[in-house]
């Protein structure tokens, strides 16, 4: 299948795209995570663009499972591990990123940018979302599919402002306005008369105002999530 069947072939697109690859092209952290009961998922969150890596990983287990799974980097210096409740950060710095040559190759020849974070999962997947025209987007799947199994999970625009800024600058401020009133407590504390009090509109405009505002963000983090 070629990509430009799913996408139109013009403007910015981004798709997430899972894979799944042969042993022989496994990163040793994604294996040592499959093969740890403690651990789902681990997030590459940032990483440098040079050959003694640095990067910033998140894993949703607890400090020593994340160690644990850390432990199959071969390249590894030197890392700090910081716990938080819901899961592990971990600084790590590398004389070398691992991935298997013709991982990197498909990479840098590829004509799109990737977003972080790279998710590994411990079914073997690894998720990474990539943004580029449709021609190109469509030759870095063609080239990733010859090395292992590639799915695409979502397909959508690429926009360069995130959710916030879809909002207009009045349901911004009535949403800031629920909430500073007390509209979103629980037990509810304001009312959309108390939103339109505030702004100065009829309670109507103000529930407008505030249903759309709460469509955007939720659209929004949905097409993220």
């Amino acid at each position: 299948m070629r990509l430009g069947r799913t996408v139109a072939n013009r403007g910015m697109k981004r798709i997430l795209f899972s894979i799944t690859y042969p042993d022989r092209l496994v990163h040793p952290l994604h294996r040592r995570l499959v093969a740890e009961s403690s651990v789902e998922r681990a997030e590459l969150l940032m990483w440098s663009p040079t050959e003694d890596a640095t990067t910033l990983l998140w894993c949703d287990g607890d400090r020593a499972a994340t160690e644990r799974v850390v432990s199959g980097i071969d390249s590894l210096v030197s890392c700090q591990f910081v716990p938080e409740t819901d899961g592990t950060y971990a600084f790590l710095r590398q004389d070398g990123y691992e991935f298997p040559t013709a991982v990197l190759d498909v990479i840098a020849d590829s004509r799109v940018i990737f977003l972080p974070p790279v998710t590994f999962f411990d079914d073997g997947s690894v998720r990474c979302e990539t943004v580029g025209e449709a021609a190109a987007l469509s030759a870095f799947y063609e080239a990733l599919s010859e090395l292992g199994s590639v799915s695409i999970e979502r397909v959508c625009d690429f926009e360069r402002r995130h959710s916030p800024s879809r909002l207009s600058s009045r349901q911004r401020a009535a949403l800031e306005t629920a909430v500073s009133v007390g509209y979103y407590e629980r037990p509810r504390d304001g009312s959309v008369a108390d939103v339109a009090d505030a702004l100065g509109c009829a309670t109507s405009t103000a529930g407008e105002l505030i249903r759309k505002a709460e469509a955007a963000v939720i659209e929004a983090y949905v097409e993220r999530d």
